[in-house]
């Protein structure tokens, strides 16, 4: 049976920072910002946004009343609530039967991944069911601090489903676990921590191992790929693990998975980091902007800080441009307003707690916090 990604959609707020103009409120040489780290600009969610609001966003772009889903997971390391799942407020939002299974998972960037194996499972067992995962996330470090130009917003959502429109999982894949110090956010904190070049050593090993392995275990080498898709939280971060890879290859070989590696981190660029759903925009990026073949296998590698890691194989299905719906997905990123640094401050400093109350007259977006009663978070579809 053939298993993988049937639709897929993307949502990022409908506001954004230009990096120059950040780093020039910074006091810090652009070129920093937007050709060391390669950002252009930066997704700014709104008071009323959160991990649930924009993950019911981006599922509603892809699901129908005829998609029997069965399970939805949400990965995210941006949980409203300590004990109630993100996926379990879409119920409410996205009109979902009550007969379904819906959980959360988190593990750094590493959680959509790890729904999207599971969802895999799920569909072997039950195939005349779907299973819809989607990564949520809001990347948060703090104003002027050496993460804030990595900062970013957003969410993806997959439907995964027997004989896939889009993307077939083709059961080649290889996993890590360590436990490493890299990057955390305790409870208490709203912000990140983490020791940035040392995770980034960390990220480039674990590619270097699993990549090992992966040959290994399947008899591959770089040549039966022509595309590498990466986790990547700021858009230099896969190229350093790619880079790994130039003495061990022909040059032709190297420039050809950097054309399409630029190709896939061509929308990150503009959003910035969203953690869990980082290597599936690096995707959709990929099959938007790219030169994607029919029955082209590519190589996705996923991280998530503390540590776990996956190299794993797919095959872009034939008919995929007649399932992807290119054009929305693009206006979701060309129908952003810029503001300024000081707006953005302003914005990253609200805290909505008791008694929060959203006016209706302030909502941008279709589904948004209505308000926080008694430490509850109580959400609303606008109609329209």
């Amino acid at each position: 049976m053939d298993i993988g990604i049937d639709k897929i959609g993307f949502y990022t707020p409908k506001k954004y920072i230009d990096i120059v103009e950040l780093a020039k409120a910074r006091k810090v040489d652009p070129d920093k910002f937007t050709i060391g780290i390669g950002q252009s600009k930066q997704a700014v969610p709104l008071e009323y946004q959160d991990s649930v609001t924009m993950a019911a966003e981006a599922a509603d772009q892809i699901i129908s009343k005829d998609d029997n889903i069965g399970l939805v997971i949400v990965g995210t390391e941006s949980s409203v609530d300590e004990s109630k799942a993100v996926a379990t407020f879409l119920v409410d939002l996205l009109d979902l039967p009550e007969n379904i299974r819906s959980f959360e998972i988190k593990e750094a960037c590493y959680g959509a991944t790890a729904g999207l194996k599971m969802a895999e499972g799920f569909v072997a067992l039950n195939p005349d069911k779907k299973a819809l995962v989607i990564a949520s996330d809001i990347a948060r470090y703090g104003i002027n601090t050496p993460g804030e130009v990595t900062q970013g917003a957003g969410a993806v959502a997959m439907l995964v489903s027997q004989d896939p429109k889009i993307l077939k999982f083709d059961h080649e894949e290889v996993y890590m676990t360590k436990n490493v110090g890299d990057f955390w956010r305790p409870t208490f904190s709203k912000t990140a921590f983490a020791r940035g070049k040392f995770s980034n050593q960390i990220y480039v090993e674990f590619f270097s191992e699993l990549w090992k392995k992966y040959q290994n275990d399947f008899n591959q080498s770089v040549d039966d790929f022509d595309t590498m898709l990466f986790h990547v939280p700021y858009t230099k971060m896969g190229m350093k693990a790619l880079k790994t890879l130039k003495d061990q290859i022909d040059p032709d070989k190297f420039d050809s998975l950097s054309k399409n590696y630029q190709s896939s981190v061509q929308m990150g660029r503009e959003v910035g980091n969203l953690y869990t759903g980082s290597l599936y925009l690096a995707l959709i990026s990929y099959l938007i902007n790219g030169d994607p073949k029919d029955n082209e296998k590519i190589l996705l590698f996923s991280y998530g800080s503390g540590a776990v890691g996956e190299l794993y194989s797919a095959t872009i299905q034939p008919e995929f441009k007649n399932n992807l719906d290119s054009e929305k997905i693009k206006k979701v990123l060309k129908n952003r307003e810029k503001i300024s640094i000081s707006e953005y401050e302003n914005i990253f400093n609200e805290s909505p707690a008791n008694g929060y109350i959203t006016r209706d007259t302030d909502v941008l977006d279709k589904f948004y916090l209505r308000e926080i009663k008694e430490s509850e978070r109580l959400y609303k579809k606008m109609d329209h």
